[in-house]
């Protein structure tokens, strides 16, 4: 199994990372083989716990490639945690701000330059209560279409075992089983050229959630709801803790 070639901080970060997960979790890994092991290429995944990144990471770069991902800025300004993520190549974003294009035009670069970028197109943990993919936003589907690099849709299950949404409590023993798969590229040729069409980028962020969540039934063995839980229509905030507020509104409404 190739191992991807990184220096600095990102190797630092792997040395350190990686047997802790080997450790803590059983690794169910399928379709590895639809990620070009060189050139440019955007990951896909479904959000459902903090621990995501690490987990499918760590399927990513044991098979591989080492991505760099567009993360929340607040990150970056944790002591020491920021310095890693920053010396590792990950990208800030300042989520609901004029500044967030330019994690996009960072990205777009990266990918110019061969490099893997990883996405959850949700943006933020799911608000499904059942965790099932939820409306995306439609930052993935800009940087496809602008950057045209092969769009590779992965779901996984496990994570949420190891560290509930939300919570600060971890569950590693006994090891959790972790499931990630990679699908094959998507084929958005006939949204080519419509980087800047709002409608065409609706129509692609729901081609990437739906078969996002597609392969994640597969996983779970279980039939999600036909439409899926949309963020818009809700009381619950963009970001943050969701189940926090829920639980206000819900005794607000008493």
């Amino acid at each position: 199994m190739a191992i991807a070639k990184v220096h600095g901080w990102y190797r630092f970060a792997a040395s350190v990372i990686r047997p802790i997960l080997f450790l803590v979790t059983r690794r169910d890994w399928q379709g590895a083989e639809n990620i070009p092991q060189t050139g440019p290429a955007i990951v896909l995944s479904n959000h459902i716990s903090y621990m995501d990144p690490l987990v499918f990471t760590h399927f990513v770069f044991d098979n591989g490639r080492a991505p760099r991902y567009l993360g929340k800025e607040s990150l970056f300004r944790i002591p020491f945690i920021g310095r890693v993520l920053r010396g590792a190549g990950q990208i800030p974003v300042y989520r609901e701000t004029a500044s967030a294009k330019e994690a996009l035009l960072a990205a777009v670069d990266a990918l110019k330059n061969g490099e893997v970028i990883g996405i959850y197109p949700e943006a933020t943990i799911t608000r499904d209560p059942n965790l099932w993919p939820m409306v995306g936003k439609t930052g993935a589907a800009r940087l496809a279409l602008m950057s045209g690099a092969p769009v590779i849709p992965c779901a996984q299950w496990g994570a949420q075992d190891l560290l509930a949404p939300y919570s600060k409590r971890f569950h590693l023993f006994p090891p959790k089983l972790v499931h990630v798969r990679a699908g094959t590229p998507l084929d958005l040729s006939q949204w080519h050229g419509k980087a800047d069409d709002q409608q065409a980028l609706i129509e692609v962020t729901a081609k990437i959630i739906s078969t996002i969540t597609s392969m994640l039934a597969q996983i779970r063995n279980e039939t999600p709801l036909a439409v899926p839980f949309d963020l818009h229509n809700s009381d619950l905030p963009r970001t943050g803790n969701f189940r926090k507020a829920a639980k206000k509104i819900e005794r607000d409404a008493k």
